[in-house]
């Protein structure tokens, strides 16, 4: 498959940590998307005097516009340039939708963190997933954008360049790696970054590199935020001495 990227934007991807591709997929899936959750949201999308909490999370959706906005020709290209071919498994489903809604209240999850990507002992106790050197499970972080994101509408934060401090945390602990809460204490001792907002169009997606730190935020806007946050999962394990932007981005790093 002929690649999306440039090499300029490969650079960008190793160095910054993230890219943006505009377009990913089309307008009309996006609506299509965003009325499936208004229905499942049972509020009313005319009428803001309904929409009384900060964000409401909505579970896992594997209808077909779900689907066909994360399995274009673009993405998986662009998958391929920075995962490596045949690496990775397409995605079936969206996973948990943080909907966020106009509001002066705290929203409660807007804490820098790096997602976890394997279970620890306790599958079923999410603090306590892990990651490890190799980004073991999860090949990219990716968000969706179904709605459009301004600055004010409560845009996911994200730290330039925060991958590579993530890296060199996480490589004296080998094979088992961090725990979600582990890693979320080293944070604060890491260095001060430059931050991105990432906003633009329903359709924008944007490919971070697993180990980057990113933050929700309060929506200042005007309109409901729709997006997903699903990682890219992995048909093959990733290596520090590997080929691909995401592995050559962590052995610069250390």
């Amino acid at each position: 498959m002929e690649g999306t990227l440039s090499s300029q934007q490969i650079d960008q991807f190793i160095t910054q940590g993230f890219i943006r591709i505009d377009r990913a997929f089309s307008v009309e899936t996006a609506a299509l998307v965003r009325d499936i959750l208004w229905n499942d949201l049972a509020l009313d999308r005319h009428n803001p005097a309904t929409w009384t909490k900060p964000v409401i999370r909505l579970g896992m959706y594997a209808q077909e516009p779900f689907v066909t906005s994360a399995n274009t020709r673009v993405l998986h290209a662009a998958f391929d340039q920075l995962v490596g071919a045949g690496k990775w498994l397409p995605c079936r489903s969206m996973g948990t939708f943080p909907i966020r809604f106009p509001s002066d209240e705290d929203p409660g999850d807007a804490g820098w963190h790096v997602d976890a990507s394997f279970p620890g002992e306790d599958p079923a106790n999410f603090w306590e997933w892990r990651v490890n050197v190799n980004s073991k499970g999860r090949g990219l972080l990716m968000l969706f954008l179904y709605s459009d994101v301004s600055e004010h509408d409560a845009p996911t934060r994200i730290r330039i360049g925060s991958h590579t401090d993530v890296a060199r945390a996480l490589q004296s602990a080998g094979a088992a790696g961090l725990s979600y809460m582990e890693l979320a204490g080293k944070l604060d001792d890491m260095p001060e970054r430059e931050i991105a907002l990432a906003t633009g169009e329903a359709g924008t997606v944007y490919l971070c590199h697993p180990f980057m730190v990113h933050a929700a935020q309060a929506h200042r806007g005007m309109e409901p935020k729709f997006m997903a946050q699903p990682p890219l999962l992995l048909r093959e394990e990733l290596v520090v001495d590997g080929p691909s932007p995401v592995e050559r981005a962590i052995k610069l790093a250390l």
